[in-house]
């Protein structure tokens, strides 16, 4: 039976482990590496540690309703969106209200985790740590490893032909990046067009003599504030919306949400993307089309070749003088401490059964938690894994037998190997993913039963965003607070808008029940007017 888990990282993933492990009565002991809680969300100016961390304008891109720990939401004055420093802070208050620190050793690195020698009937594991110098050596029933995706920076150099022989300027990772004072005046190219990538050009536009911003892939771009105003993810990220996914063919939903991206641009005209193309990502910037309306922002094809002062595209095209390049391109994910006959289990996350156990392992000891791309929030996705290892853990949910479990893996791991760049085009659905762990740990809510004894309830987890609150209205960790969390998310979403009262009688005081249903009626008159319309032979002039 297991009873002391190892946790390797303090980060969001961390902190999550830790709270489960306590719930189900478990002994944990977290090591942390650094002198603090938060992961790559505690920002620092220096980058000589090789700790990632984010930089010093990044604002979340999941709000804050859609992002909270399931039961404890953030406080209501707090912005929908947040900048690292309050989301550190919300790290901050909840390790405070669940007494997480007092299981943390922290300024503790991870040097080795291995099999213990009686493994195949103990399921235990040796980590050897150090602090200030000194190993130590632990004997642990369980290991938790919650270090993230975001560990190694993938410099994909050998496809840059010159970068690093003729090319006489700069380049540098967007790890490296802090903010924008050392790039005044300059002319940059970006390589890279994902959240990162757009967001530094955007940034580096206000101060750069010239921002360049490379592009291989079709590219959708989207903004966090949606319909009347409302975050992007509470109104689209809905039960209703994801069963109208499994519902419609996949073609149809890709026109229809093409359509409503080029309903703020037309994307095609930015040379970021066409509805022709199956191959595609999608990421969230709201300033991007003005930088590229301005000119502020020139968007390039692919990076052929670089010269000493220059860089050559695909297309032919030159642009001179170039002094930084900049590569948004994403990171590798490592484990170095894993013994290596470990770590050759898991190529990646597809090799992990659910996205978290290696299943050749005699005994499922080992969780991978986080290593996940969702299309939501990946913090709840991590609570809810470590939810259900925990679970696994203390013995209340069992794993189906190795052969099936690598059976599942096979069936849902592609044939080709993708790199870092391309990731975005393995998301997962944050709803389809979530849903499928929590139905593993016996929490996934039942609309149609709470339809029967809670129909306000059941209406506003169907139609209403899916909030992590919703997988504490039952099962193992059920929390009372869950039913009033979900009724008063919108609350919570309009009150740090309050700043300023205006007297707006048409909405009166059934502004927060139209608000619930907001989705049910925007998507129903979109859908079936553009099912319609896709149903006739299109006509354009």
């Amino acid at each position: 039976m297991v009873q002391r888990v190892a946790i390797i990282g303090a980060g969001a993933g961390g902190l999550a482990s830790i709270k489960c492990c306590l719930d189900e009565g478990l002994e944990p002991t977290c090591f942390e590496r650094s002198e603090d809680i938060g992961g790559l969300w505690r920002y620092t100016d220096s980058t000589d540690s090789g700790r990632v961390s984010v930089y010093r304008s990044v604002i979340t891109n999941t709000s804050k309703e859609m992002s909270c720990f399931s039961d404890f939401p953030c406080p209501e004055d707090f912005p929908c969106y947040l900048p690292h420093s309050l989301l550190l802070e919300y790290f901050r208050m909840y390790a405070r209200h669940f007494n997480l620190l007092r299981h943390i050793r922290f300024k503790t690195t991870a040097l080795s985790v291995r099999k213990h020698p009686d493994f195949t009937t103990s399921g235990q594991w040796e980590v050897v740590t150090e602090t200030d110098g000194v190993q130590e050596l632990h004997v642990f029933d369980a290991v938790m490893v919650c270090t993230g995706h975001y560990q190694e920076p993938y410099l994909p150099l050998a496809f840059f032909p010159g970068i690093d022989s003729r090319f006489k300027g700069r380049y540098l990772h967007s790890q490296e990046y802090k903010d924008v004072e050392a790039f005044r005046g300059k002319r940059v190219l970006v390589v890279g067009i994902g959240n990162t990538g757009g967001d530094l050009s955007v940034e580096l536009s206000h101060v750069a003599a010239k921002v360049f911003l490379s592009a291989r892939s079709n590219t959708w771009v989207f903004s966090r504030v949606s319909d009347h105003g409302f975050p992007c993810d509470m109104v689209n990220t809905t039960r209703f919306n994801h069963f109208l996914d499994w519902l419609l063919p996949s073609a149809l939903t890709n026109r229809i949400r093409f359509r409503k991206f080029n309903s703020w641009f037309n994307h095609a005209n930015y040379g970021l993307a066409s509805t022709k193309s199956s191959n595609f990502k999608m990421i969230i910037n709201e300033e991007l089309p003005f930088c590229l309306l301005s000119g502020t922002v020139v968007l390039k094809p692919k990076v052929k070749e670089f010269a000493e002062s220059s860089a050559i595209f695909e297309d032919g095209t030159t642009e001179e003088n170039i002094d930084v390049v900049l590569f948004a391109t994403g990171y590798n994910f490592s484990f170095p401490f894993l013994d290596e006959s470990v770590r050759n289990l898991i190529d990646d996350n597809r090799s992990l059964y659910k996205r978290i156990f290696p299943p050749q392992l005699e005994k499922p000891t080992l969780a991978i938690i986080g290593l996940v791309q969702l299309t939501g929030s990946v913090m709840v996705g991590s609570e809810m894994q470590a939810r259900w290892v925990t679970g696994v853990f203390a013995g209340w949910n069992k794993l189906p037998p190795t052969s099936k479990m690598m059976a599942d893996v096979l069936k849902k791991k592609p044939p080709v190997n993708r790199n870092p760049s391309e990731r975005e085009n393995l998301k997962m659905s944050f709803i389809g993913y979530t849903d499928e762990i929590a139905s593993c740990a016996g929490v996934k809510p039942s609309v149609l039963r709470l339809l029967l004894t809670d129909p306000q309830l059941a209406l506003t987890i169907f139609f209403g965003p899916c909030t992590p609150y919703q997988y504490r209205l039952v099962g193992r960790g059920k929390w009372s607070g869950a039913r009033e969390a979900i009724l008063t998310q919108w609350q919570r979403t309009l009150k740090p808008l309050r700043t300023r009262v205006v007297d707006d009688s048409s909405n009166g005081s059934s502004s927060q029940r139209w608000m619930c249903l907001l989705a049910l009626s925007t998507t129903l008159m979109s859908g079936f007017f553009l099912f319609s319309k896709y149903l006739r032979p299109r006509w354009s002039p």
